[in-house]
């Protein structure tokens, strides 16, 4: 489904603005709208991060962007909790936003989604705190391009091993 919301969002609003949509979470906000926080990047290659409100016209899904700031003024993510399944956190610019992100792996995802655009655009010394930072660096073992799906798969797999392992019975060797 998230899938399907991307590529709407990008063909419907980033597309006719000139930007790629790189990633997106859903935020909880008051009220009969449904808004997305956007990573995107502009034609002259700056990253965008955009609060998106989704809204209904007849039948037709259209949205506009509500408020937007560029990553280069981002001082600082605040997870609010590490140890947590906690899915608020707070972007530092010259104001700090408070977010509540429609859960926590969501927030993961897209913290994950800035920090590689970061990496590859602007290499900036961006400021993460309070995140459990194995899931936040792209070199992680864990961390992939797949994103939570395959650190669920890869948990499980390893999981199954060693249930099976566990109810095998050993060898007697003597």
């Amino acid at each position: 489904m998230s899938s399907l919301v991307k590529e709407d969002l990008n063909k419907k609003l980033f597309r006719s603005l000139g930007q790629r949509l790189h990633e997106f979470i859903e935020v909880e906000c008051p009220g009969p709208h449904r808004f997305y926080l956007c990573a995107s990047v502009t034609k002259g290659k700056e990253v965008q991060i955009s609060m998106v409100k989704r809204f209904r016209v007849g039948l037709e899904e259209n949205y506009e962007i509500s408020e937007k700031w560029f990553l280069k003024d981002l001082e600082m993510i605040d997870g609010k909790e590490a140890d947590a399944d906690n899915p608020w956190f707070d972007m530092h610019f010259k104001k700090v936003y408070s977010w509540e992100a429609y859960s926590c792996a969501s927030k993961y995802a897209f913290v994950r989604k800035l920090n590689k655009l970061n990496e590859t655009y602007l290499k900036k010394d961006l400021k993460f705190v309070n995140f459990d930072f194995t899931y936040i660096n792209s070199e992680s073992l864990w961390s992939t391009n797949n994103g939570d799906c395959v650190v669920l798969a890869k948990v499980c797999f390893y999981a199954s091993n060693l249930l099976c392992l566990s109810l095998c019975p050993l060898p007697l060797i003597g």
